[in-house]
């Protein structure tokens, strides 16, 4: 009997030793054993065999690394390694590389870790939240959804954006915003990017029937920390869009504004915060100039402001805008949205 316990103790521990490759400890002494998966946005997250859930750990809050498991390491000066990662002393890491040797680093200088054997899911991401107001008064109802998927790889990254909203009361014409972005960056050396995406709106605030964007650039991180992003991008796009009939009111009549199809020259920056606790803010801005008539110009709006709540839930405010210097009815330059949501992510 005690060989077999002996044995069994022997195969536990050789299973574990096998499993747990990775410890951290904290900056409270605490010590946690099993498989780093990834390490984004000042978060760290752990599997352990003897939890139903990964824990997430702030990166300020580690004293020690070690491991085995072998990473995608990017810093806050742009450069990518592949190789393993272990503490030095309190004050430096050390990246054991496969193309450039060890490597000293600050540990505010590592701005994600990406575990190179990663399975698909632990690769994506995803979020969807919806919300819902209603007033008794013409019986004004609102809804709109939100929804987010991306997924990233050691040199690409996918996300793919949408955003829907209907809002209806009695004696007047529904109003609807319908809108996706699928997005796609190559990452290049000191934090410079390669970009291209494809986007539509509907919108009947401004009698847009569908507009179709295909947009090609490249761009810049000039912040990327472990609190921060800030970028910024610039290229040529592809405008086609076609339009609602617009009821003219001195002669009952409907009339549809021709097709309309732009090469632009666009400008855009990106700003996301997430070093505020629970808080997070992102917003993108994009200004867009037409090359064939110097008289039109556009930009597209848009931020988040999401608080976390436990299990992975969610309440994000939104908002939107879009101007047109040359609607299809005149006008209505502007159109903005506030929404209020709650939701889930992956």
């Amino acid at each position: 009997m005690k060989k077999i316990i002996t044995l069994i103790v022997f195969m536990l521990s050789s299973f574990i030793s096998f499993a747990q490759v990775d410890s951290l400890t904290l900056k409270n002494g605490d010590m946690i054993v099993g498989e780093i998966k990834n390490m984004e946005k000042g978060v760290i997250q752990i599997e352990t065999p003897y939890s139903d859930s990964d824990f997430k750990i702030e990166w300020d809050g580690i004293k020690e690394i070690k491991g085995e498991t072998y990473f995608l390491i990017t810093t806050t000066e742009g450069q990518r390694y592949n190789g393993r990662i272990k503490s030095l002393n309190g004050d430096q890491f050390v990246l054991e590389t496969d193309d450039h040797g060890e490597v000293m680093i600050a540990p505010d200088h590592i701005v994600n870790l990406l575990s190179v054997k990663s399975t698909f899911i632990s690769r994506l991401s995803a979020s969807l939240d919806v919300g819902y107001s209603y007033t008794k008064a013409n019986n004004l109802s609102q809804f709109n959804t939100n929804g987010f998927i991306g997924y990233t790889t050691n040199r690409w990254g996918f996300t793919f954006n949408i955003a829907s909203l209907r809002s209806t009361q009695d004696d007047v014409a529904a109003i609807e915003r319908n809108e996706g972005t699928l997005t796609g960056n190559y990452y290049l050396p000191h934090d410079f990017y390669i970009t291209a995406s494809a986007s539509y709106l509907t919108n009947t605030e401004q009698s847009i029937n569908l507009r179709v964007i295909g947009l090609g650039g490249f761009g810049k991180y000039v912040l990327r920390t472990n609190s921060a992003y800030w970028g910024f991008s610039t290229g040529a796009s592809f405008l086609n869009e076609s339009f609602d009939p617009v009821f003219n009111e001195s002669d009952s009549t409907f009339t549809t504004a021709p097709t309309r199809s732009e090469a632009e020259w666009y400008l855009g920056t990106e700003i996301n915060l997430f070093d505020t606790g629970d808080l997070s803010f992102q917003t993108t801005a994009k200004g867009f100039r037409a090359l064939s008539d110097q008289e039109r110009w556009r930009a597209d709006v848009n931020a988040n402001l999401k608080y976390d709540l436990p299990y992975d839930f969610y309440i994000k405010a939104s908002y939107n805008l879009n101007y047109d210097s040359q609607p299809a009815e005149a006008g209505k330059e502007i159109d903005y949205q506030y929404t209020l949501g709650f939701g889930w992510e992956l």
